[in-house]
């Protein structure tokens, strides 16, 4: 290990104004450590979706009764609150941990060496959409788990998948000029099982907002829709996605696609036919938790996968026009390399 320089006044000053550039002039990460902090950021997106889910199905959502304390009293859960305070407010605090896994994906992209703008500006899109999330999430306390802002807080809990499985892929790739690897047909259709996914899951959260699991054991109203009809609404686009992505299967292999592609939607419909199956358990045994809780963590999955298919279909080589870096006072500084 090399001698850690000394600190000057002016190194700390700078580090006040700018402190991600003071970091990234005396750290270049691996390019494996940037993986793996965009990795970090996916893998504790999900785990939220996870145990969002537990608070939701325990009946915990308002274990902690206002927002941003757990009561109006303390800022943690009281003893008298049970086993729900202890899940909501438990779900809170992996917030935090969310938020440093973002951290370090953004610390991380800004340090690698040369300089990738876009990288970095993905992260900060994480930041965002997660304080946004959060912020929503204490409405749902305050208007007492309205089925609305609940599926307001999954799409956006989405948003944020998206954003996380985008910034982890690129840190696989280079900064060229993206290379499409199909023609534009095939595109088409990728594109339209997107569309049909990002339906999907909408349709879910109405599914989700009229069905039993409220989020607490108290009285809480529930989406004026029929559950059985949009639950068969559900169940029929999920099928459109299955049908898509085996059609796009055969397509890829009728014109002799590269391996990503292939082996991106051969993944993704492994994932929709364990998904269907647990769907439709669920569906005829009445909702039982475990299971519902298991079909939240398989649509986070899926969704990773359609977007998966859909980066797959390009690549991006190294090179592209360097980017300079902002310096620790804010102005521009040559890009390494």
């Amino acid at each position: 290990m090399g001698r850690v320089p000394n600190v000057t006044r002016a190194d700390a000053l700078a580090a006040l104004r700018n402190p991600l550039a003071f970091i990234a002039t005396r750290w270049t990460p691996d390019p494996r450590t940037v993986r793996r902090a965009a990795l970090a950021a996916l893998v504790m997106t999900v785990v939220i979706v996870v145990t969002g889910g537990a608070v939701r199905l325990t009946g915990s959502g308002l274990g902690c009764p206002t927002w941003p304390k757990c009561t109006d009293d303390s800022l943690t859960t009281t003893s008298e609150m049970g086993l729900h305070g202890v899940i909501e407010f438990g779900n809170r605090l992996l917030t935090y941990v969310l938020c440093a896994a973002v951290g370090w994906a953004i610390i991380a992209a800004r340090s690698e060496k040369p300089y990738r703008r876009g990288l970095t500006r993905l992260g900060w899109a994480q930041f965002w959409i997660v304080m946004s999330n959060a912020v929503l999430g204490g409405i749902v306390v305050l208007v007492g788990l309205n089925p609305y802002t609940v599926a307001a807080h999954f799409v956006a809990t989405a948003a944020l998948l998206a954003v996380a499985t985008v910034m982890w892929y690129r840190t696989r790739e280079g900064d060229g000029a993206p290379r499409p690897l199909v023609g534009k047909a095939v595109q088409q259709l990728v594109w339209v099982l997107t569309g049909v996914s990002v339906l999907l899951i909408l349709v879910g959260t109405v599914v989700t907002g009229a069905g039993p699991h409220a989020g607490d054991s108290s009285e809480v109203p529930r989406m004026p829709v029929d559950w059985e009809t949009v639950s068969k609404l559900h169940a029929v686009l999920a099928w459109v996605v299955v049908t898509l992505t085996f059609a796009l299967w055969f397509v890829l292999k009728a014109v002799d696609a590269p391996k990503g592609p292939l082996a991106r939607t051969r993944e993704l419909f492994l994932i929709l036919l364990a998904q269907g199956a647990v769907g439709y358990v669920q569906y005829f045994t009445d909702l039982p938790e475990v299971l519902v809780g298991l079909h939240m963590f398989g649509s986070s999955v899926m969704w990773i996968w359609v977007l998966l298919v859909l980066l797959s279909l390009r690549e991006r080589p190294a090179g592209g026009t360097s980017v300079p870096a902002p310096g620790p006072a804010g102005r521009l500084e040559p890009a390494a390399g």
